[in-house]
């Protein structure tokens, strides 16, 4: 006889299983991420855009469990609106920073969730994560390219460089990470404000064993 089964992955936890980035340039950050979200061996969201805006000039990079990643994110963006209210300006980068960081150890039990915040505030641009590096890299396709962030990196680089660098490197690691693909998406945080662009799979640059 046979019997109704629901597909495998509706009972596999939704993972972004990714690959984000954020550096520091002259006046401000770069972020960026690949688009796929999986759920087990299946992708079941191939554009998911995982810059998630915190503030006006604060963003984060989402990674892990993304009902835990977006729920972490949208805590923290209804917090920092609460405390820009109280305070009577933008919060700095490090708050959000702090509120992510708090959020995240308090129940590490039971979430999974890495996000990499950045953003621009009034004491200047800022990247934030554990050693305050003025770059940081994550996800399941980070393992791929660590060494070509560490090696090409330097600081001082353009606006234009650093765009290009990150799409670089997401272009790198969606090319060797199984669990890494679909778009690119980068957003841009200066004084000025926030710049958000997709670049699509065919328009990502090529490398010798592609």
């Amino acid at each position: 006889m046979l019997e109704e089964t629901a597909p495998e992955w509706l009972s596999e936890e939704v993972k972004t299983g990714t690959t984000i980035i954020a550096i520091e340039f002259n006046g401000g950050v770069v972020l960026g991420s690949d688009s796929r979200v999986s759920a087990g061996a299946s992708v079941v969201n191939r554009v998911m855009n995982k810059l998630s805006p915190l503030h006006d000039k604060i963003y984060c990079a989402l990674s892990g469990s993304a009902a835990d990643a977006q729920t972490i994110a949208e805590i923290v963006n209804y917090q920092l609106d609460v405390h820009s209210t109280e305070i009577g300006e933008d919060p700095q980068v490090r708050s959000a920073a702090t509120l992510v960081r708090n959020i995240s150890y308090k129940y590490k039990e039971e979430l999974s969730a890495h996000l990499i915040v950045a953003g621009w505030d009034r004491r200047g641009g800022g990247c934030f994560c554990p050693s305050f590096p003025p770059f940081a890299v994550g996800g399941s396709g980070s393992l791929y390219v660590y060494g070509f962030v560490d090696a090409e990196y330097h600081r001082g680089m353009s606006r234009k460089e650093s765009q290009q660098f990150v799409v670089n490197t997401l272009s790198l690691a969606m090319n060797r990470d199984g669990s890494s693909g679909g778009v690119a998406y980068i957003v841009t945080i200066d004084e000025h404000g926030t710049e958000e662009k997709v670049i699509l799979g065919n328009q990502l640059p090529t490398f010798f064993d592609q």
